[in-house]
């Protein structure tokens, strides 16, 4: 399924036309998301990247799960990067990760939705301004029921994954085909075995 140009930061690029499409349904807060993410954004990706360059791009979907009430706001954190900061997006996604326990369930309970935007933003500043971050997270007394300045991009992400029916997290698409093999628990050896079997 195609990217909509404004949110092109979510794919990994390369420097030539790609053969491949490698789609990861990641949510944030959900800790086999966290084993996949940095096993592939820290080991498999550079392999992909010399081995198979120009043969895969990556792209990250954001998989909500309602099971986990704070990974709405996390994954529009990560959006608000993606709009003010395109080219740091994947980078943000580690720091999110890195940070995953600060916004389980009982990280966030007492303090406001505002109170968490502010947290997430602040994670942002070392490669964006928090303060610009904050500003399309942030909601206002005066907004009623409609969300903030990032609310219609993630409806349009939830909606791309329901209409490919993605159930849970992770789960990774190659070439537009859900891939069951393919686990959060892959070493950089099963990656290899993957990518030499899949990748022409």
């Amino acid at each position: 399924m195609a990217v909509a140009p404004k949110f092109a930061y979510a794919i990994l690029k390369t420097q030539v036309p790609v053969v491949h499409t490698l789609e990861l349904y990641l949510d944030y807060t959900c800790p086999f998301s966290k084993k996949l993410f940095n096993q592939f954004y820290q080991n498999v990706f550079p392999l992909m990247h010399d081995k198979y360059p120009g043969k895969v791009q990556c792209i990250f979907r954001h998989q909500i799960q309602p099971w986990h009430p704070s990974s709405t706001l996390v994954h529009e954190a990560a959006l608000a990067v993606g709009l003010v900061a395109p080219e740091k997006f994947w980078e943000y996604s580690q720091i999110l990760f890195n940070n995953q326990a600060d916004f389980f369930d009982a990280a966030v309970v007492n303090e406001t939705r505002n109170q968490t935007y502010n947290r997430l933003a602040s994670l942002a500043s070392p490669l964006a301004s928090a303060d610009e971050i904050y500003s399309k997270l942030e909601i206002s007394n005066s907004s009623g029921n409609n969300g903030n300045k990032v609310t219609n991009d993630l409806k349009l992400h939830i909606k791309e994954a329901r209409l490919r029916s993605i159930h849970v997290s992770p789960t990774v698409l190659f070439n537009g085909n859900i891939d069951n093999s393919i686990s959060s628990g892959w070493s950089v050896d099963q990656w290899r075995e993957w990518l030499e079997k899949n990748i022409v």
